[in-house]
């Protein structure tokens, strides 16, 4: 406690010097330290920003919290993510994330796996009172308790969400959170609170469920370092608050267990220590900017052929439900999670039909909460398991969109590789169903493409789905695979299973006059075009670039300079779509420029939301006869 005093003081400093960038004080919260050092080591800590307290009571060093608040190449994110983010792979601290409660679902992920694993581990998930008030603190409260997982919320209630009074506001006093697992303790008086958080840990380790620990403490600075909280609190509430380590000392003193002096060398050796870790790491390396674009994925996997058994008439439902097996068959880290997935459904599609029958409590159905489905692939994935997680459709994965961009693809970047993510998240895709309407007919590439740190992949025939799977399975990465609704129940007269590596386009057909570059579902469009075409004797070649994350430029580039005409087909939006990124890319050098014989095409779907009637779909999305025109055009220039 007298470090994290001596820290914050110290920190303050720096700020005003113009040697600190930002600051979020923790004082006041002393108390709830408490609760990591009734941890192992082997328990896992989702912290959140106001944590510092609690990584020094986890066994987090001062000097690593000093490179932190500095962003010294050493620091645990290499300077990449703010000073109170600090993490530790070793004493299982995940690192922290800015947007409030998205800690929370990645936690009960980790205390699913711990459950999983029979450990008798437990996971803490901190979060502050404000934050009680989002949605994903329910969802993973919700999931806590219907699997009776051994996770603590320690709510840190200071009363405040920023300038906000959260005292009419947050789900306590609005007597939404249940009496049996809920306990309510003050943890600015120390002594108290001790055998409360005691009991609670204890509680939670025993196998009995969730508990919610609410928590009074104070927060004695502003929301950061930047923050005056006079100006809204008022000076006189400001002096009325109770500062925790002062009242605990007075306690010590007067029950004889320390004297006056005592604390007062205690403080100044604490001083000490915090200034020798600081002047540490100001002589510490700066990051190098050339390190700063590695580790946003990890090394490249070789290519596996999937062990299936070549097959006729097969479709893409059928292989993913047979490479889906021979995953669980290979990996028993591996669980499968999404809505309505078990047995005798078998997902909606038909995916995962007989798995869970085979595979008993590895095939499980989710809520309907996405971003549960996809920040409890987080926590597994942080303890060790393999998730591949299904959505129903993709058009349904906004409100898990916060998990896949804060933590799913960020996570190996701003750990500098200390932590992955290696998770498999697959989904239906695109139109061309009818009636499908403005829900169910998404394809959003641009989208997918635009979070760094997410493969994306958009297979179209059973052999390039299953072998991306496989594929995907052995990544240490996260994968987003979506399956073309139009394509997927298509039978193949003859498919043989063969390794695809992502980042490897596939020639569908071979031509000289216009190169056709398409994924997904209009794959067919293009390959559709140039057969019509080819009666003209217009002779086109079409590329399915099966992964948009990685993209194989160099085919790409390869087939325009045999032909020096250009298309892109894409399904999605024609603002900011991936095909515009693709024409982009060929246009960016002189030599590529100079290759090309027409100005590049681009067909795609008008800007606007796909419409339910059949008919007012087709007239939005991009048709056989848009590719034929487009081609012409190309042609003729």
């Amino acid at each position: 406690m007298l470090e994290l005093g001596a820290l914050d003081r110290r920190q303050s400093i720096l700020v005003r010097q113009g040697q600190g960038g930002h600051q979020i004080s923790s004082r006041g919260h002393e108390g709830v330290m408490a609760v990591p050092q009734l941890m192992r080591t082997e328990d896992f800590l989702f912290p959140y920003y106001r944590s510092t307290h609690l990584f020094l009571a986890k066994g987090i060093e001062v000097e690593t919290l000093a490179r932190d608040f500095l962003g010294k190449a050493t620091s645990t994110s290499g300077g990449r993510s703010v000073s109170a983010h600090a993490n530790s792979p070793e004493l299982h601290v995940f690192p922290s994330a800015a947007p409030t409660g998205c800690q929370c679902t990645p936690a009960v992920g980790a205390a699913w796996a711990q459950k999983l694993s029979g450990n008798g581990g437990m996971t803490v998930c901190s979060i502050g009172d404000g934050a009680t008030r989002e949605g994903e603190f329910w969802e993973a409260v919700c999931f806590a308790i219907e699997r009776q997982l051994p996770v603590l919320f320690l709510v840190e209630d200071n009363g405040y969400a920023i300038s906000t009074r959260t005292d009419s506001m947050q789900p306590l006093h609005l007597g939404m959170v249940a009496a049996e697992i809920v306990v309510r303790a003050d943890a600015r008086r120390i002594f108290d609170f001790l055998p409360v958080a005691e009991a609670a840990v204890e509680r939670v380790r025993s196998g009995r469920g969730p508990l919610v620990l609410w928590c009074r403490v104070e927060r004695l600075e502003g929301h950061t370092g930047n923050d005056d909280q006079i100006a809204y609190r008022g000076l006189e509430e400001v002096d009325r608050l109770l500062d925790p380590v002062e009242s605990f000392a007075a306690e010590l003193i007067r029950r004889g267990i320390v004297s006056a002096s005592q604390i007062e060398q205690l403080t100044h050796a604490a001083e000490e220590r915090v200034r020798r870790a600081f002047a540490a790491a100001r002589a510490e390396s700066e990051p190098d900017v050339a390190t700063v674009r590695q580790e946003l994925f990890g090394p490249v996997v070789s290519a596996e052929r999937p062990p299936l058994e070549a097959g006729r008439g097969l479709t893409m439902v059928e292989a993913i439900n047979r490479v889906l097996a021979a995953g669980l068959r290979a990996d028993p880290r591996m669980r499968m999670f999404g809505q309505d997935i078990e047995d005798p459904k078998g997902g909606v599609f038909g995916f995962t039909k007989g798995l869970s029958s085979v595979f008993g409590g590895r095939v499980l159905n989710a809520p309907i909460a996405e971003a549960t489905i996809i920040g409890a692939a987080v926590g597994l994935a942080a303890a060790g398991f393999r998730p591949v997680f299904e959505l129903q459709f993709v058009d349904f994965i906004t409100p898990g969109f916060d998990q896949l961009v804060s933590q799913v693809a960020s996570l190996r970047w701003r750990t500098c590789g200390a932590w992955t993510c290696p998770m498999v998240l697959y989904a239906p895709y695109g139109a061309y169903v009818p009636s499908g309407g403005l829900w169910h007919s998404q394809s959003n590439d641009g989208w997918w493409c635009h979070i760094p740190g997410l493969r994306v992949a958009i297979p179209s025939t059973p052999a390039d789905v299953a072998g991306l799977f496989w594929s995907a399975f052995r990544d240490q990465d996260p994968s987003l695979i979506l399956i073309p609704k139009h394509l997927f129940r298509v039978r193949h007269d003859a498919v043989e299973f063969g390794a695809v590596p992502f980042g490897k386009a596939r020639v569908c057909r071979t031509g000289d006059a216009v190169t056709v570059v398409s994924w997904g579902n209009v794959r067919d469009l293009a390959e559709q075009a140039a057969t019509r075409l080819a009666a003209e004797g217009i002779s086109v070649e079409v590329l399915d670039l099966r992964t948009l994350v990685p993209c194989d430029w160099e085919a790409i580039e390869t087939s325009v300079a045999k032909t020096g005409r250009l298309v892109v087909v894409h399904e999605d939006n024609r603002t900011c779509g991936f095909g515009g990124t693709v024409i982009t890319e060929m246009v960016k050098t002189n030599e590529r420029f100079e290759r090309l014989a027409a100005p590049p095409r681009l067909v795609a779907r008008e800007d606007i939301h796909i419409p339910f009637h059949p008919r007012l779909e087709e007239s939005v999305l991009p048709s056989v006869e848009d590719v034929v025109r487009a081609v012409r055009e190309t042609v003729e220039y």
